[in-house]
């Protein structure tokens, strides 16, 4: 099969055949047929990731066919069309049996803690209680396209911000995650401001539903929320992950807000400051969404399947695997205006 892989962190990603996967007792192999290619496996090419452990092949959200299991997979076939979260539970923890495996004590991620989807195969640990069943509905490069940024954003919009109708969201970054949070927001009833500092972002964040948009590099950001609002957003998402974005989102709820983490804060954007008085003193209540249950996928689906959602909307690009390696280096540049997927 062929991968993308790298030796050493911040060097070029070379094309290489290797052999094809053999499952493991609990594992199911997958062909990929699409993978994304997402900011957070820039951060682990850059070095970012202490569990990424060289030579690596990057690459977390994928769809694709089941093309062998192990002895212990009872659950999944040869032919099951599939998508899989970018992180996967053991199924056995404390953390799996209370219902959350997307932060299982033994997590296992592709492009991660393992191989990843910038490969014709990857394999995934736990296949019972990771895979999620693809409706016939849904093509390949959109399943791709929800496994990390969509998921995640779904999750905190729906189960972690619990917006409701009628409540004004802040989106701080327009790219995949805060366009996918533009429009599940607003597809449950939610305003939605968004922010940026790029036109175009903003111009696709009112195509999704943003009733207002601000233009971080040109505007007050917290006091412009707060003007929009008349008092502060209900709820607020750092879908960017910097210590701007962190401070202007938790700053621009109004009392009682809720503060969604979904950006990854690494680098030199590592733990920022929270204005902590402002906590205290509106009684604002902080969340992290780091991916989402794979149990959870039906509801999101159903929407999809409705109509309701439309993440192919979100598909600025798809890309080659060569082509897609070379982007991966580019993703500090933010390239693209949406979610850009590699298709096999």
């Amino acid at each position: 099969m062929r991968v993308a892989i790298y030796e050493q962190f911040q060097s070029p990603l070379e094309i290489r055949e290797v052999s094809d996967l053999t499952p493991h007792e609990d594992s199911a192999v997958i062909d990929v047929q699409a993978c994304g290619v997402c900011r957070s496996d820039w951060h682990a090419w850059m070095g970012h990731d202490a569990e990424v452990r060289l030579p690596h092949v990057p690459g977390h959200e994928l769809a694709g066919v089941v093309v062998a299991v192990g002895d212990s997979v009872r659950r999944w076939k040869p032919g099951s069309r599939v998508t899989v979260p970018f992180c996967c539970g053991c199924g056995t923890c404390p953390q799996c049996e209370s219902g959350n495996p997307h932060i299982c004590d033994r997590y296992t991620q592709p492009g991660f803690t393992q191989w990843g989807a910038f490969a014709e195969q990857v394999e995934i640990r736990f296949a019972d209680v990771n895979l999620v069943a693809l409706p016939d509905s849904i093509d390949v490069v959109t399943a791709a396209s929800l496994g990390c940024r969509f998921a995640t954003s779904f999750r905190a919009i729906v189960q972690q911000g619990r917006v409701a109708a009628g409540q004004w969201v802040a989106v701080h970054g327009c790219g995949g995650v805060g366009l996918s949070a533009v429009m599940v927001a607003r597809a449950v009833g939610a305003q939605v401001i968004a922010v940026d500092v790029r036109t175009e972002r903003l111009t696709s964040a009112r195509r999704l539903g943003a009733l207002e948009t601000i233009d971080a590099s040109e505007e007050n950001v917290i006091e412009r929320i707060r003007q929009i609002t008349r008092g502060g957003a209900h709820v607020s998402l750092d879908a960017l992950g910097s210590h701007e974005t962190c401070w202007n989102s938790i700053e621009c709820l109004a009392k009682r807000g809720r503060h969604v983490q979904i950006g990854l804060t690494l680098g030199d954007q590592s733990d920022p400051p929270v204005p902590m008085s402002t906590v205290i003193a509106r009684e604002l209540e902080l969340f992290g969404s780091h991916g989402m249950q794979a149990y959870c996928y039906d509801d999101m689906l159903r929407m999809i399947a409705s109509g309701q959602l439309a993440p192919a909307r979100l598909i600025s690009d798809v890309v080659s695997l060569e082509q897609g390696a070379q982007l991966l280096a580019r993703m500090d540049e933010f390239p693209g205006q949406g979610v850009t997927i590699i298709e096999f």
